[in-house]
């Protein structure tokens, strides 16, 4: 028996510390027609990018616990994985766009579905 090819989603992986936030970013993301995966910490996010070899883009936020940010995680991802697509938010840092790695993305908080997919479908 054999199957037809399934067209898969690209997979967002949304790292967020605070719950609500990261769940309106899933659905924003899902609705958007994305697949999303998500962790609560950069710590968790890079377990998830040396497990998950299916992610596309990562949306982090800034300002999170642990051993690193979300800037950090961004220029390690950038360093490990270049074909990532990153996009970056806060609520109070500002990140120019020569700050982020690889011509990254930054979307400020709040944010809403128009911006958030359009930083991760635009050229």
């Amino acid at each position: 028996m054999s199957f037809a090819p399934t067209t898969s989603l690209p997979v967002v992986l949304v790292v967020e510390d605070d719950p609500l936030v990261r769940m309106m970013a899933l659905d924003m993301l899902e609705e958007g027609g994305f697949a999303v995966t998500e962790a609560d910490s950069a710590d968790a996010a890079w377990t998830v990018l040396e497990t998950d070899p299916t992610i596309s883009a990562v949306f982090t936020d800034i300002e999170m616990p642990g051993s690193m940010n979300g800037l950090e995680l961004a220029g390690r991802v950038a360093a490990r994985w270049p074909h990532i697509r990153l996009v970056l938010t806060s609520g109070r840092a500002v990140v120019r766009v020569q700050d982020c790695p690889r011509s990254g993305r930054f979307v400020p908080k709040p944010y809403n579905s128009g911006q958030l997919l359009s930083a991760l479908t635009d050229p």
